[in-house]
């Protein structure tokens, strides 16, 4: 399976603070934002990953990251000129994609909880087996996203659930759940994104590509219950609230969340030469600590 993650756009809500660098290198307590979603599609088992971003930002982020050696993986990198839709990301990583199946996650959502891993792992063996998955957030004010319908009587921690519509921002929403960034595809999506035609704002939307899986029964959801978090750190509001919540977390267990060596190095993709490296690479900061405590088996899951 194949990852992008989509880094692109002006984060023009977020001005000043973007106005002279990408939205996903801002500061997400103690790392740039971009580590959680990279983390998300590791947690995946996805190594190859493609990531899109500005004409701007994309040679920032390549300083960042390299070709993703350092993480045992392959990162290859795509120039998005100007944001036209979510579902652009599956005509502009077309070559990248191939024949594989393929997960997308945006460069602002940030997702945390205990079972996440396991959701990450029925959607990859959905998208391997011919169908689309979608994840469901519970929100009080659904009219602000694409939502989506679900069977009745569906509560929060099933394995997964049948999808009966979706609809971008609508007025009168027919659940509470809505459609989170985050998404996983079988093979052909790109074809599959050929047929989205632009929306009335002149882009291609995500929920337009969704409802193409629907009609073919081929769209599931994995709805994020009690115990899941997710935020869109896309305004300086959640920006704040994602930072709080990461020092929570890292407060509370005395650990750090969503650092890439460290997946790298359990999953046994990197050695501990190359973890010892990325430590030294990050000096005195607690984040090197904390590496050198992952290094030294200080730390235990």
């Amino acid at each position: 399976m194949k990852g992008i993650l989509l880094a692109g756009g002006a984060g023009t809500r977020l001005y000043p603070l973007t106005l002279v660098t990408s939205k996903q290198l801002l500061p997400v307590y103690n790392k740039p934002m971009i580590y959680y979603p990279l983390s998300k599609l590791m947690l995946a088992r996805i190594r190859d990953v493609l990531i899109i971003s500005t004409p701007v930002d994309t040679p920032r982020i390549r300083e960042l990251f390299g070709d993703g050696e350092a993480l045992g993986m392959h990162i290859s990198y795509a120039v998005q000129e100007k944001p036209e839709g979510l579902a652009q990301a599956f005509t502009i990583g077309r070559d990248f994609i191939g024949d594989d199946s393929c997960a997308m996650i945006l460069g602002d959502n940030i997702f945390y909880g205990n079972g996440l891993y396991h959701k990450l792992a029925l959607a990859s063996e959905n998208a391997a087996s011919g169908s689309a998955t979608v994840f469901g957030y519970y929100v009080e004010d659904p009219h602000r996203f694409g939502v989506m319908e679900l069977e009745k009587g569906i509560g929060g921690n099933e394995k997964q659930v049948r999808v009966l519509s979706v609809e971008e921002k609508p007025a009168n929403p027919k659940s509470n759940y809505a459609v989170v960034g985050l998404y996983f595809y079988p093979p052909g999506v790109s074809a599959m994104a050929d047929q989205v035609h632009p929306s009335a704002r002149g882009e291609l939307e995500i929920t337009s590509l969704n409802e193409l899986y629907l009609r073919e029964n081929r769209l599931n959801a994995q709805l994020l219950g009690r115990g899941f978090t997710w935020i869109d750190a896309g305004t300086f509001d959640s920006l704040r609230l994602a930072s709080d919540f990461v020092y929570m977390i890292e407060q509370n267990q005395g650990m750090s969340i969503s650092a890439p060596e460290e997946i790298a190095y359990r999953f046994g993709w990197i050695t501990k030469d190359m973890l010892a490296r990325s430590a030294e690479r990050y000096g005195k900061s607690p984040y090197g600590e904390h590496l050198l405590a992952v290094l030294e088996d200080r730390i235990v899951l």
